[in-house]
């Protein structure tokens, strides 16, 4: 059924979606904003069933939503109210933009792999950034918030530049980091529910 399709194009469509998921990771709307840049203007091809995301309105609004996001997190209190929100809206961004890479493979198992590869993805990295915010507003007061900001912003369009780039290299580094969370990750949160149960 699937014969006529490379092998190679999936595989290369893991590593590009895996690395944008990763990129929705650290910033929801920056990826999806450099895939519509780049698609809107022909420097990747895009799938007819994601031809939306190369619209002139999912341009812009994309691009105004982008820069209100990466602003937000400059503000306190609002930057964590985005952290209860960033880790299911980079699921399902991540999922989308996973999904875009695999759009012959069949509605289930195209969105089924989309959630669990991207999504999860996603997710993880969010989550951990999310933890780190946490314990940087409890160890500096909230004087370190702004450095964790700006890098979740440069990490999100290094990541997404390459993802449609150096897709291998993408990929390589969405693992680590989400090794890098799982271990860390689990050790800030435990410190952080230790010295809340201390309080």
């Amino acid at each position: 059924m699937l014969d006529h399709v490379s092998y190679f194009n999936y595989i290369l469509g893991a590593f590009i979606g895996i690395g944008l998921a990763a990129a929705t990771g650290f910033r929801v709307f920056l990826p999806m904003f450099a895939v519509s840049l780049a698609s809107y203007f022909n420097w990747i091809p895009i799938n007819e069933q994601f031809e939306w995301l190369a619209s002139l309105p999912t341009l812009i609004t994309t691009g105004i939503a982008t820069v209100v996001e990466i602003l937000a997190y400059y503000i306190p209190y609002v930057d964590h109210l985005l952290d209860s929100l960033s880790v299911p809206l980079a699921t399902i961004a991540g999922s989308v933009l996973f999904a875009s890479q695999f759009a012959d493979l069949g509605t289930f198992p195209q969105w089924a792999l989309a959630l669990i590869a991207g999504g999860g993805t996603a997710a993880t990295i969010s989550s951990g950034f999310a933890g780190l915010r946490a314990a940087s507003t409890a160890t500096t007061g909230g004087l370190g918030n702004p450095i964790v900001g700006t890098t979740e912003t440069a990490g999100a369009g290094l990541m997404a530049i390459m993802a449609m780039v150096l897709p291998v290299l993408a990929a390589i580094f969405a693992v680590i980091l989400i090794v890098l969370v799982w271990v860390y990750g689990r050790k800030i949160w435990r410190k952080l529910k230790t010295n809340k149960n201390n309080k």
